[in-house]
């Protein structure tokens, strides 16, 4: 850009300047921001008179209610069953069972998979700009090798739900997931 007089220079100068602060106020706002609501550690009392509020709500009744039956118990217990690796996040064997999620199920792009005898939801999430497509080359009865860090269940699922970090097929890497970008 090439700047005529003197005037326009210093509207080009403050326009940088300005655009600059804007730039670095967004940035430490950000920071101010996150550290502002790290909230203080509930205590146990507070935990339990939260769990205790919801517990006594409809969601958390019906909750308690899945909980307790045979169904309820038997994903509780898949989930448990892999909580360590999970937590650890180190390999575990799995057999891909089936090519799709069970029928009505709105977690994206996922497959079954048997890891230790115990049926459990692989689940990647919403598929982006082909961002598994290596995996839709998986087969029935494809032993890989998963890494997860996270477990859950849901009452509306008869399996726990797997979060799916990484893949590996034939020491192949086929999926693993980028890590969160955030922050300036």
């Amino acid at each position: 850009m090439f700047i005529k007089s003197a005037k326009n220079m210093k509207k080009a100068i403050y326009v940088l300047v300005v655009v600059s602060g804007l730039a670095l106020t967004s940035c430490e706002s950000k920071k101010q921001t996150s550290e502002k609501t790290d909230p203080k550690p509930l205590s146990a009392a507070e935990k339990k008179a939260g769990s205790e509020k919801w517990e006594a709500t409809t969601d958390g009744i019906k909750y308690k209610k899945w909980a307790g039956s045979t169904e309820g118990k038997k994903v509780l217990a898949g989930a448990a069953k892999i909580s360590k690796q999970v937590r650890d996040s180190t390999n575990m064997e799995a057999i891909v069972t089936a090519l799709s999620l069970p029928p009505g199920s709105r977690l994206g792009f996922g497959v079954m998979v048997r890891i230790n005898g115990e049926d459990y939801i692989l689940n990647f999430g919403a598929e982006q700009a082909n961002e598994f497509q290596q995996l839709h080359n998986l087969k029935v009865n494809d032993k890989i090798i998963i890494r997860s860090h996270f477990v859950s269940h849901a009452p509306k699922y008869s399996y726990p739900i797997v979060q799916g970090d990484y893949v590996e097929l034939n020491s192949k890497i086929m999926y693993k997931r980028a890590p969160n970008k955030g922050g300036c």
